[in-house]
């Protein structure tokens, strides 16, 4: 009776075997999806190109089927379009909106930071000191990517000061969809140089646990940030509209 018993567990157990090409599969998608939402948001795929499936497979090292899955969690991102009967594209930066995409993000973060002030410990702080001494270090060698995910960091950090999980979770919903225009806000005129100068400040009123200040940096901080990106694209538009004539 054991023996029978121990056959039939051993027949509803699924089988190692058949699992893990799923699994493999799953991380390719999500590997390539990585990838690529990179290569979106630092403009390596522009707004408007079409994408070219053997192209990306080659240089992302997957095959069509977990890049077409990779692509759908793009599109559901807004930075894809998936087209009947058509290559996929690079989304444009959609202009409309943006204003009270930053308005939104730069209330969330000016809240993050007046919480921070009060609950960060001195390791937090501490922390937050050592990536704005990175973050300094990338701006003077002109290394704009590294610099970039240095900046993330620090905002996700301040939120995550912060120590208020609704806070947080609203933030990485917005600060998904601002991304690409965060790296785009970067060559506007003196931007990335002030962005500097304004974390330091941002850093100061943090480590003297002043909120108020704190918040009130922030935010203003993101608003800038978002009036940046509309300069940008208010710089680019006639070009575009140029070369697409």
């Amino acid at each position: 009776m054991r023996r029978q018993e121990a056959r039939v567990q051993q027949k509803s157990e699924p089988s190692p075997g058949r699992k893990s090409p799923k699994l493999k599969r799953t991380g390719l998608h999500e590997r390539a999806a990585t990838r690529m939402r990179t290569m979106i948001i630092r403009g390596e795929l522009p707004p408007g190109s079409q994408t070219q499936e053997t192209k990306l497979s080659k240089e992302l090292g997957v095959s069509r089927t977990p890049l077409r899955e990779a692509m759908k969690v793009l599109a559901a991102e807004g930075l894809i379009e998936l087209r009947p009967n058509r290559s996929p594209r690079i989304a444009d930066i959609a202009v409309d909106g943006i204003s009270e995409l930053f308005e939104a993000l730069a209330g969330i973060e000016r809240l993050a930071a007046e919480l921070a002030a009060e609950r960060a410990t001195e390791r937090d702080l501490a922390r937050l000191r050592t990536l704005q001494t990175r973050m300094e270090g990338h701006h003077r060698n002109g290394k704009l990517d590294d610099y970039f995910a240095i900046n993330g960091e620090i905002h996700n950090t301040i939120v995550r000061m912060a120590r208020n999980k609704p806070l947080r979770e609203a933030h990485v919903m917005l600060i998904s969809r601002a991304e690409r225009a965060r790296y785009l806000a970067l060559g506007a005129d003196r931007r990335w140089s002030n962005s500097v100068e304004e974390h330091a400040a941002i850093l100061a009123a943090l480590e003297a646990r002043n909120g108020e200040a704190a918040g009130r940096l922030l935010g203003a901080h993101v608003a800038r940030t978002g009036t940046a990106l509309l300069e940008v694209l208010a710089k680019s538009q006639p070009r575009r509209t140029a070369s697409q004539s």
